[in-house]
Protein backbone atom coordinates (compact mmCIF):
# COMPACT_ATOMS: atom_id res chain seq x y z
CA UNK A 1 0.00 0.00 0.00
CA UNK A 2 2.71 2.75 1.03
CA UNK A 3 4.50 1.89 -2.16
CA UNK A 4 1.72 2.76 -4.95
CA UNK A 5 0.78 5.81 -2.55
CA UNK A 6 4.35 6.62 -3.14
CA UNK A 7 4.51 5.92 -6.44
CA UNK A 8 0.99 7.65 -7.85
CA UNK A 9 2.73 10.60 -5.91
CA UNK A 10 5.12 11.07 -8.19
CA UNK A 11 3.29 10.33 -11.09
CA UNK A 12 0.52 13.40 -10.16
CA UNK A 13 3.78 15.52 -9.39
CA UNK A 14 5.38 14.32 -12.78
CA UNK A 15 1.82 15.41 -14.69
CA UNK A 16 1.55 18.47 -12.67
CA UNK A 17 5.22 19.66 -14.23
CA UNK A 18 4.19 18.56 -17.76
CA UNK A 19 1.16 20.35 -17.76
CA UNK A 20 3.09 23.41 -16.49
CA UNK A 21 5.66 22.30 -19.61
CA UNK A 22 2.54 22.64 -22.08
CA UNK A 23 1.05 25.75 -20.36
CA UNK A 24 -2.50 23.57 -19.85
CA UNK A 25 -4.88 23.43 -16.97
CA UNK A 26 -6.47 20.40 -18.42
CA UNK A 27 -7.56 17.74 -15.77
CA UNK A 28 -5.85 14.34 -16.29
CA UNK A 29 -7.11 11.28 -15.00
CA UNK A 30 -4.51 8.11 -14.08
CA UNK A 31 -5.91 5.05 -14.89
CA UNK A 32 -4.44 2.39 -12.95
CA UNK A 33 -4.20 -0.59 -15.37
CA UNK A 34 -4.60 -3.80 -12.96
CA UNK A 35 -4.49 -6.26 -15.64
CA UNK A 36 -1.27 -7.79 -14.06
CA UNK A 37 -2.01 -7.43 -10.31
CA UNK A 38 -4.78 -9.07 -7.96
CA UNK A 39 -7.66 -8.46 -6.40
CA UNK A 40 -5.68 -7.39 -2.91
CA UNK A 41 -3.48 -5.45 -4.72
CA UNK A 42 -6.44 -3.61 -7.26
CA UNK A 43 -8.08 -2.76 -3.70
CA UNK A 44 -4.75 -0.50 -2.68
CA UNK A 45 -5.32 1.34 -5.55
CA UNK A 46 -8.53 2.19 -5.17
CA UNK A 47 -8.11 3.11 -1.02
CA UNK A 48 -4.74 4.90 -2.24
CA UNK A 49 -7.33 7.41 -3.84
CA UNK A 50 -7.43 5.96 -7.43
CA UNK A 51 -11.23 5.86 -8.84
CA UNK A 52 -10.13 4.52 -12.61
CA UNK A 53 -9.36 1.32 -13.37
CA UNK A 54 -8.06 -0.32 -16.52
CA UNK A 55 -8.16 -3.87 -17.71
CA UNK A 56 -7.22 -5.59 -20.95
CA UNK A 57 -9.07 -8.93 -20.65
CA UNK A 58 -12.30 -10.24 -20.46
CA UNK A 59 -11.82 -12.52 -17.69
CA UNK A 60 -9.98 -10.01 -15.50
CA UNK A 61 -12.45 -7.27 -15.52
CA UNK A 62 -14.68 -9.87 -14.73
CA UNK A 63 -13.30 -11.75 -11.78
CA UNK A 64 -12.26 -8.15 -10.69
CA UNK A 65 -15.74 -6.63 -10.64
CA UNK A 66 -16.63 -9.83 -8.87
CA UNK A 67 -14.66 -9.14 -6.17
CA UNK A 68 -14.63 -5.44 -5.61
CA UNK A 69 -17.32 -3.50 -3.81
CA UNK A 70 -15.49 -0.21 -3.94
CA UNK A 71 -16.76 2.34 -6.10
CA UNK A 72 -14.59 2.84 -9.25
CA UNK A 73 -14.94 3.26 -13.06
CA UNK A 74 -13.81 0.36 -15.11
CA UNK A 75 -12.20 0.77 -18.16
CA UNK A 76 -11.45 -1.85 -21.25
CA UNK A 77 -8.26 -1.44 -22.39
CA UNK A 78 -7.87 -4.27 -24.49
CA UNK A 79 -9.30 -5.61 -28.14
CA UNK A 80 -12.06 -6.75 -27.70
CA UNK A 81 -13.42 -9.83 -29.82
CA UNK A 82 -16.92 -9.15 -31.16
CA UNK A 83 -18.39 -12.72 -29.49
CA UNK A 84 -17.71 -11.37 -25.82
CA UNK A 85 -18.89 -8.37 -26.14
CA UNK A 86 -21.88 -10.17 -24.26
CA UNK A 87 -19.57 -10.58 -21.09
CA UNK A 88 -18.65 -7.46 -20.95
CA UNK A 89 -20.38 -4.56 -21.83
CA UNK A 90 -22.14 -4.21 -19.07
CA UNK A 91 -19.36 -4.33 -16.69
CA UNK A 92 -17.42 -1.61 -17.90
CA UNK A 93 -17.70 2.61 -17.78
CA UNK A 94 -15.15 3.31 -20.65
CA UNK A 95 -14.17 1.47 -23.55
CA UNK A 96 -10.70 2.34 -25.16
CA UNK A 97 -10.59 0.01 -28.08
CA UNK A 98 -13.62 0.74 -30.46
CA UNK A 99 -12.10 0.08 -34.11
CA UNK A 100 -14.69 -1.83 -36.26
CA UNK A 101 -17.69 -1.30 -37.35
CA UNK A 102 -18.40 -4.90 -36.56
CA UNK A 103 -17.76 -4.27 -33.03
CA UNK A 104 -19.99 -1.35 -32.52
CA UNK A 105 -22.67 -3.30 -34.22
CA UNK A 106 -22.29 -5.58 -31.47
CA UNK A 107 -22.01 -3.03 -28.90
CA UNK A 108 -25.36 -1.39 -30.57
CA UNK A 109 -27.29 -4.59 -30.33
CA UNK A 110 -26.05 -6.06 -26.97
CA UNK A 111 -25.95 -2.45 -24.72
CA UNK A 112 -28.71 -1.34 -22.05
CA UNK A 113 -27.23 1.99 -21.61
CA UNK A 114 -24.71 4.88 -23.84
CA UNK A 115 -21.39 3.07 -24.05
CA UNK A 116 -18.54 5.97 -23.47
CA UNK A 117 -16.09 4.61 -26.44
CA UNK A 118 -12.51 5.94 -27.65
CA UNK A 119 -11.92 5.12 -31.39
CA UNK A 120 -8.60 3.33 -30.87
CA UNK A 121 -6.24 4.88 -33.80
CA UNK A 122 -2.96 3.18 -35.27
CA UNK A 123 -1.64 6.19 -35.67
CA UNK A 124 2.19 5.13 -36.05
CA UNK A 125 1.11 2.80 -38.24
CA UNK A 126 2.38 -0.51 -36.82
CA UNK A 127 1.65 -4.12 -38.02
CA UNK A 128 1.54 -5.04 -34.06
CA UNK A 129 -1.06 -2.49 -33.29
CA UNK A 130 -4.94 -3.25 -34.06
CA UNK A 131 -6.31 0.65 -34.56
CA UNK A 132 -8.51 2.26 -37.69
CA UNK A 133 -5.92 4.65 -39.48
CA UNK A 134 -6.12 8.49 -39.20
CA UNK A 135 -7.16 8.28 -42.65
CA UNK A 136 -9.93 6.04 -41.95
CA UNK A 137 -11.35 7.60 -38.54
CA UNK A 138 -13.80 10.58 -39.60
CA UNK A 139 -15.36 7.78 -42.28
CA UNK A 140 -15.22 5.37 -39.57
CA UNK A 141 -17.47 8.08 -37.33
CA UNK A 142 -19.70 8.70 -39.30
CA UNK A 143 -20.77 4.88 -39.92
CA UNK A 144 -21.50 5.51 -36.36
CA UNK A 145 -24.61 7.86 -37.02
CA UNK A 146 -27.44 5.97 -36.58
CA UNK A 147 -26.06 4.31 -33.49
CA UNK A 148 -28.28 4.98 -30.37
CA UNK A 149 -26.41 3.12 -27.68
CA UNK A 150 -22.69 4.83 -28.31
CA UNK A 151 -20.98 7.87 -27.40
CA UNK A 152 -17.12 8.52 -29.21
CA UNK A 153 -15.98 10.69 -26.10
CA UNK A 154 -12.19 10.66 -27.58
CA UNK A 155 -9.63 9.19 -29.31
CA UNK A 156 -7.05 6.41 -27.97
CA UNK A 157 -3.50 5.57 -29.79
CA UNK A 158 -0.28 4.18 -28.02
CA UNK A 159 3.12 5.52 -29.24
CA UNK A 160 6.01 2.97 -30.07
CA UNK A 161 7.88 1.57 -27.34
CA UNK A 162 11.29 3.41 -28.24
CA UNK A 163 13.42 5.84 -27.13
CA UNK A 164 13.27 8.25 -29.75
CA UNK A 165 11.09 10.96 -27.92
CA UNK A 166 10.36 12.86 -30.85
CA UNK A 167 8.72 9.96 -32.86
CA UNK A 168 6.58 9.58 -29.72
CA UNK A 169 5.81 13.12 -29.24
CA UNK A 170 4.53 13.46 -33.26
CA UNK A 171 1.93 9.88 -32.84
CA UNK A 172 0.63 11.80 -29.51
CA UNK A 173 0.72 15.51 -31.64
CA UNK A 174 -1.16 13.57 -34.74
CA UNK A 175 -3.96 12.26 -32.73
CA UNK A 176 -4.39 15.57 -30.77
CA UNK A 177 -4.40 17.49 -34.80
CA UNK A 178 -6.81 14.41 -35.32
CA UNK A 179 -9.43 14.85 -32.28
CA UNK A 180 -9.57 18.46 -33.13
CA UNK A 181 -10.54 17.84 -36.51
CA UNK A 182 -13.69 15.21 -35.14
CA UNK A 183 -14.74 18.28 -32.74
CA UNK A 184 -15.04 20.70 -35.48
CA UNK A 185 -17.57 18.11 -36.92
CA UNK A 186 -19.82 18.55 -33.54
CA UNK A 187 -21.17 15.40 -34.33
CA UNK A 188 -23.54 15.09 -31.52
CA UNK A 189 -22.74 11.45 -30.77
CA UNK A 190 -19.09 12.00 -30.99
CA UNK A 191 -18.15 15.00 -28.77
CA UNK A 192 -14.52 13.93 -28.39
CA UNK A 193 -13.40 16.05 -26.16
CA UNK A 194 -10.92 12.91 -24.43
CA UNK A 195 -7.28 11.93 -25.43
CA UNK A 196 -6.25 8.46 -24.10
CA UNK A 197 -2.62 7.80 -24.61
CA UNK A 198 0.50 7.80 -22.60
CA UNK A 199 1.64 4.47 -20.73
CA UNK A 200 4.09 4.34 -17.69
CA UNK A 201 7.27 4.82 -20.08
CA UNK A 202 5.98 8.05 -21.85
CA UNK A 203 2.97 9.69 -19.72
CA UNK A 204 4.79 12.76 -19.57
CA UNK A 205 5.17 13.42 -23.09
CA UNK A 206 1.56 12.11 -23.47
CA UNK A 207 0.08 14.85 -21.17
CA UNK A 208 2.58 17.50 -22.91
CA UNK A 209 0.30 16.87 -25.82
CA UNK A 210 -3.34 16.87 -24.95
CA UNK A 211 -3.95 13.42 -23.20
CA UNK A 212 -6.57 13.34 -20.71
CA UNK A 213 -6.70 10.12 -19.58
CA UNK A 214 -3.42 8.45 -19.34
CA UNK A 215 -3.21 4.58 -18.45
CA UNK A 216 -0.25 3.46 -15.97
CA UNK A 217 0.65 -0.08 -14.90
CA UNK A 218 4.00 -0.81 -13.51
CA UNK A 219 4.98 2.85 -13.00
CA UNK A 220 2.03 2.52 -10.13
CA UNK A 221 1.42 -0.87 -8.72
CA UNK A 222 4.09 -3.16 -10.52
Amino acid sequence: MAKIIENLAQIQVNIEQAKKRSNTEQQVHIIAVTKEVDVARTTEAIEAGLSHLGENRPEGLLAKREAIQQTASWHYIGSLQTRKVKQVIHEMDYLHSLDRLSLAEEIEKRAQHVVKCFIQVNISGEESKHGVTAEETIAFLHSLKEMTKIEVVGLMTMAPYTDDEELIRSVFRNLKKLQQEVVALKLPYAPCTELSMGMSNDYEIAVEEGATFVRIGTALVG
